[in-house]
């Protein structure tokens, strides 16, 4: 009695996996051409062609500067994608344009009312870039001189020079200063900047006038220019 063998093949395929933190996570654009012409399938975004390409003529029309201040109202029935076509409007004006979604059960509250719902949700919604202005000292370090004090408190003062390739001068340092130089092991040498208003030290490299002290250096060793003069950094 000859038994016939059956001889199976299984074939398996790797199928791609796509991680996503939200419903809506996928949406990259409106997944328009640079006619404004919808694509069937780009950008994360499927169908409802006629609505994202009404939504590209209002990003079209916000990039331009012909719409400021004004409400876009979308309108549909549950799952028609409303929200997708908001998140890719939000996507194509750029990543600095806010996007928050609210559900219109998170306005029903018994904490809060519905007009302080909406004022957060407005206020979250407002995009606001602020400049700051702050002086910030840059130079190669010359001299630190640090003293403690001969009372109980023990307090540590000390003198830090600097000098540029105009000039030198001669910083009074406070005990977060002092820290600070201790932090970043700032010695004789090194290329350090000084934020003038905080008082917060960051040590940018050693002068290319050291490079040939020592015949080895560290792979982290950076070696820099003496800077001109103290500049200012917005």
């Amino acid at each position: 009695m000859s038994i016939n063998a059956i001889s199976t093949t299984s074939e398996v395929k790797d199928y791609q996996t796509v991680e996503r933190i939200g419903i809506h996570s996928h949406v990259r654009g409106l997944g328009l051409d640079e006619n404004l012409e919808p694509k069937e399938v780009s950008e994360g975004m499927v169908g409802q062609l006629r609505a994202r390409k009404a939504a590209g003529v209002i990003s079209k029309m916000i990039k331009e500067g012909q719409i400021a201040g004004r409400a876009i109202l979308i309108a549909g029935g549950p799952g028609t994608g409303k929200t997708a076509i908001a998140m890719g409007l939000a996507n194509s004006l750029g990543q600095d344009v806010p996007f928050n979604s609210v559900s219109a059960s998170e306005i029903f509250s018994l904490e809060l009312s519905k007009t302080e719902v909406l004022t957060q949700m407005l206020r979250k919604s407002i995009g606001i870039r602020l400049k700051e202005s702050k002086t910030v000292i840059e130079g190669e370090v010359v001299e630190i001189n640090i003293e403690r004090s001969t009372t109980s408190n023990q307090i540590q003062t000390g003198k830090i020079t600097l000098k540029t390739t105009d000039m030198e001068t001669i910083y009074d340092l406070g005990v977060k200063m002092i820290e600070s130089l201790n932090k970043e092991k700032v010695i004789a040498g090194d290329i350090i900047s000084i934020e003038k208003g905080s008082g917060t030290i960051t040590k940018l490299g050693r002068s290319i006038t050291r490079a040939t002290e020592y015949d080895a250096f560290g792979s982290e060793t950076k070696f820099i220019p003496c800077p001109d003069v103290k500049n200012e950094a917005f």
